[in-house]
């Protein structure tokens, strides 16, 4: 009798899911798109309260600084809601290969697949915004404690915030219920998605998986961290060098940027063989591991879809 009670007291242990599952990484995806709308909204209204310029230093900041405060709240709220202990999703421990492979990842992405963004626009017969092209001139004509100032509010803060939702919550979360490959794959959309742009969809894709696929060989959010704020300072780094023209393209002669390209394909290869080959176990899924994360997560995929196909056409 004593041994029945056990078993059974075993199964239900077995049956009960860790609180860190797909649902909770599918519900810190909708409380994130959420989180965004609601503090645009009120970053909208500080700024027109304030009647503070457009285009001007105090607008950039303020815009930069809304989606890492945003994504902030949906994170803190989701595992306090969720009962999900902090150092589960932010490991520190990692092996310092996977450092080096986050940096030939992200330094390919960025020499051989910085052309992308213009390359998609064409293929959809549109052109840079104007807030886009703005923000490109406001970036190209930083300096001093300005550029201090931006990389923090561009690199430092949505790299640490972005990559805590998106690997250590959305990824870490699923990757038991859903599956390392799907996983992988579904986590890259939603963050393409969340940055709804049409021009950066492509990269932000490819970047997201990759950035997925490191998290779960190193089970850890480090390397991510270090090649997320990589890939957003390079732009301000190389602008403080005078490496950007004009017209925003690298200050290189043709044959350069050839071999910037090779050289950056090689890279990435590299680094992707590199996890490939890394003999790491890999979770085959649940069955309705997938349907859990999508009914959870189906409210921050409307609303990031929404304002995706908005922006397409203009309106946003």
């Amino acid at each position: 009798m004593s041994e029945n009670h056990s078993n059974n007291k075993t199964q239900s242990m077995q049956a009960v899911k860790p609180p860190l599952n797909s649902a909770t990484a599918g519900i810190a995806y909708s409380a994130g798109a959420v989180a965004v709308i609601a503090v645009s909204l009120i970053v909208g209204l500080i700024l027109g309260a304030a009647k503070v310029a457009k285009y001007s230093d105090a607008y950039w900041y303020i815009n930069f600084l809304a989606s890492p405060v945003a994504i902030a709240a949906a994170v803190g709220i989701t595992l306090a809601v969720r009962k999900v202990p902090f150092k589960r999703v932010f490991p520190v421990k990692c092996h310092p290969k996977y450092y080096l492979i986050a940096l030939l990842i992200v330094c390919g992405l960025f020499c051989s697949l910085n052309q992308i963004n213009g390359l998609v626009l064409k293929l959809f017969g549109q052109e840079q915004t104007e807030h886009s092209k703005m923000l490109t001139e406001y970036i190209l004509g930083l300096s001093g404690g300005r550029a201090v100032a931006a990389i923090l509010v561009i690199a430092v803060l949505p790299a640490f915030f972005e990559e805590l939702l998106f690997r250590g919550v959305m990824t870490f979360g699923s990757e038991r219920d859903v599956g390392t490959v799907k996983t992988i794959f579904i986590t890259g959309f939603c963050f393409s998605l969340m940055h709804t742009s049409l021009e950066q969809t492509v990269y932000q894709f490819i970047a997201g998986c990759l950035f997925a696929f490191v998290a779960v060989r190193a089970q850890s959010i480090l390397p991510c961290i270090l090649m997320h704020f990589i890939n957003n300072a390079l732009t301000i780094i190389i602008s403080l060098c005078g490496g950007w023209t004009e017209a925003g393209e690298l200050a290189i002669s043709f044959g350069g940027n050839i071999a910037m390209i090779v050289v950056g394909a090689l890279a990435l290869a590299g680094g992707i063989i590199w996890l490939v080959l890394d003999k790491k176990p890999t979770e085959k899924g649940e069955k309705g591991g997938v349907k859990s994360f999508c009914i959870f997560a189906a409210c921050g995929i409307a609303v990031f879809g929404l304002m995706w196909i908005l922006t397409l056409f203009g309106v946003a």
